[in-house]
């Protein structure tokens, strides 16, 4: 076996992630002590590449971070002046009176933003006060010392196909830091070895996900409304799925729309970019996209559990942030907001235990006040909503968890206490033979597309000569397994066509074509078998979103 020798560098703080969370976290240490080296890792080409969410921003996390970020010209501009919430059916549709809504779930005070621009800004922002960001360094492995996490190996670039070392093989750096903080974003690969190896998830739910799309579309100026926010429930996905759609007029007569199917559906059949793709022949939403044109695809993983299904959140050398640790509160569709604060917790923590001599231990004081300070006090009124709907169906579910976020929201206490979400997605999926297979329309080209087309205007490219980043745990299973029990699912679930059947006269084989990976993780989290393992891909390689 090869030893590989690898140079060292040493930091006071590791951050992998330049999401949110890690580079909010990287300012705050600097604000606190400029003296501290902090580096962020980013395994994307740039600053914002892998960075997808809607986004609707709720500007709290930034106000702590930064009070004056108006003034220093954050890209953080246009105010929701409109906020509809629509019921659809086949061909109509009924808006929600905003006033039945629990207050959590307005949008007032909130902005249309690309996150992908808001962290841009926010890396600029980190390296004026002196943090080193390195883009293109995917974190690849951890670095053990005895129990505690020490730091992580970045930047392997080189390896052949089959795994073997090549001529231009690069072993990649050991970054080493006092504490390493976690902020890959949604089932982040080393946050996920670090929740299995800790048992951070002992005595809590278990973790719940949906898929989000989104496009970018360029729409009729005569057609565009700026700040207006439209969330849809119902059509397409009726009683098949959970989750919905967004439409959010931003800047430049762009809007961003999008769909959530959540993960936790039991029909193998459903087809969740197909069920995107179907809502925007909605006669509404054809109408606003006639005459405009798709500039932009991507998607992602959202976490959907909740309070009940955060993680212990510290461990013997570093922490979770962000979506690492699932923060996103699902009636509001926000996380945001919450991966910010705790990327600010989180530095508080570290920088008073370095101050006071410590380093490699647990930061339990983080995890404390996560669940205790505003995160804490924004998930827990809203804990109830994703599992009711999972267990009772979308109107009554929504009818209960309403009430529950009303009383909430009104005096603090939650009367359903914690629902319990029992099942992770994987587990949620049902025998292909008990359900009956939905026929999807075909795209027209115009407003709904085949996943290849899409695909390509999400800027993804893979080395094609490395390994594959996608990890079979038996390759046999999605033939022997999945195929005659659930009609092997990844054909549809991926919203990137990564995964196919390949119908041959020695019988079908399943093939990975990794090259068309828009990082997502649907794959990890919802085969049925759990044989699917994400891990990074060599650094720099995957989407890269211009303003998602």
């Amino acid at each position: 076996m090869t030893t590989i020798e690898r140079e060292s560098m040493e930091y006071d703080v590791v951050i992998v992630g330049a999401g949110p969370s890690g580079l909010s976290a990287a300012i705050r240490l600097k604000q606190i002590d400029r003296d501290l080296s902090v580096v962020v890792l980013e395994k994307g080409s740039e600053v914002g590449a892998h960075i997808l969410s809607g986004a609707v921003l709720d500007t709290s996390g930034l106000d702590t971070l930064i009070p004056d970020w108006a003034e220093r010209g954050a890209p953080v501009k246009t105010r929701v002046t409109r906020d509809d919430f629509l019921l659809l059916g086949p061909a109509g549709q009924m808006r929600i009176p905003n006033w039945t809504l629990p207050p959590l779930m307005s949008n007032h005070g909130t902005y249309i933003v690309s996150m992908g621009n808001v962290c841009r800004w926010l890396a600029s922002e980190a390296e004026a006060l002196g943090v080193e960001i390195f883009p293109g360094m995917a974190a690849s492995q951890l670095v053990m010392e005895g129990e505690r996490v020490a730091g992580v190996v970045a930047g392997e670039f080189g390896r052949e196909a089959d795994g073997s070392i090549g001529a231009s093989y690069e072993p990649g750096m050991e970054l080493r830091g006092k504490y390493v903080l976690l902020a890959e974003g949604v089932r982040g690969s080393l946050a996920k070895q670090v929740i299995e190896k800790y048992d951070l998830s002992a005595g809590h739910e278990p973790q719940k996900f949906g898929l989000g799309m989104k496009e970018i579309w360029e729409i009729d100026p005569a057609k565009h409304q700026l700040g207006r926010v439209t969330h849809t429930m119902g059509w397409p996905l009726g009683g098949n799925a959970g989750g919905g759609g967004f439409i959010y007029h931003a800047e430049d007569n762009q809007i961003y729309i999008g769909f959530v199917v959540h993960l936790n559906y039991a029909n193998p059949w459903v087809y969740p970019y197909m069920e995107f793709q179907r809502m925007k022949h909605h006669p509404m939403i054809a109408e606003l996209l006639e005459g405009g044109k798709r500039v932009a695809y991507g998607a992602r993983a959202i976490s959907e559990g909740g309070w009940q299904s955060i993680p212990k959140v510290s461990f013997p050398g570093g922490a979770l942030l962000g979506c690492s640790a699932g923060l996103v509160n699902v009636p509001r569709i926000k996380g945001n907001h919450n991966a910010m604060l705790s990327g600010i917790e989180a530095a508080e923590a570290v920088a008073e235990a370095i101050a006071a001599g410590r380093a490699g231990d647990e930061l339990v004081a983080y995890d404390a006040t996560l669940r205790s300070g505003p995160v804490a006090r924004d998930l827990k009124r809203a804990r109830n909503m994703k599992p009711l709907w999972g267990k009772f169906g979308m109107l009554a579910g929504l009818g209960l968890g309403g009430i529950d976020m009303w009383v909430a929201n009104l005096t603090g206490w939650n009367p359903l206490g914690s629902v319990r979400h029992r099942k992770n997605d994987a587990a949620t999926t049902g025998v292909a033979g008990n359900y009956a297979q939905i026929e999807y329309p075909k795209p027209d080209g115009k407003l709904s597309f085949d996943r290849l087309t899409n695909v390509a205007f999400s800027g993804t490219n893979h080395e094609e000569s490395q390994p594959c980043h996608l990890h079979l745990a038996d390759p046999a299973v999605p033939i022997e397994v999945n195929l005659p029990t659930y009609a092997e699912p990844a054909q549809r679930y991926c919203p990137a066509g990564v995964y196919e059947v390949i119908e041959a006269e020695d019988g079908p084989r399943f093939q990975i074509n990794f090259q068309n990976c828009v990082h997502c993780k649907t794959c990890d989290i919802k085969d049925p078998s759990e044989n699917i393992t994400w891990t990074t891909p060599q650094g720099g390689d995957g989407p890269n979103y211009p303003n998602m």
